[in-house]
């Protein structure tokens, strides 16, 4: 080590967490030998820098604890897929719609996935306005992120969870 570094003053905080005060590098590295522990720099961009006085391991240990904790707090959002036809029957297009409404109410995003496939291409209005449709059937729960679009042959809509949307089913469709 140079000797500006040796000289530099730093902050000590023992392992108690109680500060000795400001020292010099040299009486630390000495008190915490003497402590049979390690000299930790917390935080180098202070002026003077922070030291503490503690197992090195243990104090590793304990970021690695701290850092999974917050990971673990930490909300990753997923989005669930749906996936329609423009001749999707009655009764399955509620069931989905349903699936929609209850992942949203988990919050969770979705992305709603009308497939046209050979000829159903020529018809794209078919699914358009089964897409209308169910984006007017959800919008009390759902936020329409973006909005039906075409990529290739997929018509696609991505819907976010309201805020205070609460997951319950959707009524039942009155039968024809």
């Amino acid at each position: 080590m140079n000797e500006r570094i040796r000289a530099r003053e730093v902050r000590v905080i023992d392992e108690q967490g109680n500060q000795l005060g400001v020292l010099t590098y040299f009486d630390a590295m000495k008190a915490a030998r003497d402590a049979g522990l390690d000299l930790i720099e917390i935080s180098p961009n202070a002026v003077p820098p922070v030291c503490k006085i503690a197992d090195f391991g243990k104090f590793l240990y304990e970021q690695n604890k701290k850092a999974h904790e917050t990971r673990k707090h930490q909300k990753g959002t997923q989005i669930k897929e749906v996936k329609f036809r423009p001749s999707t029957a009655e009764h399955d297009y509620q069931v989905r719609k349903n699936q929609i409404i209850d992942f949203l109410g988990k919050g969770y995003k979705v992305k709603a996935m009308i497939f046209h496939r050979g000829r159903e291409m020529a018809h794209q209005d078919v699914g358009r306005a089964k897409m209308t449709r169910l984006l007017k059937e959800v919008e009390e729960h759902a936020l329409i992120e973006f909005g039906p679009r075409m990529e290739a042959n997929i018509l696609l809509a991505l819907l976010a969870p309201k805020k205070g949307a609460a997951a319950r089913p959707a009524p039942a469709a009155a039968s024809n």
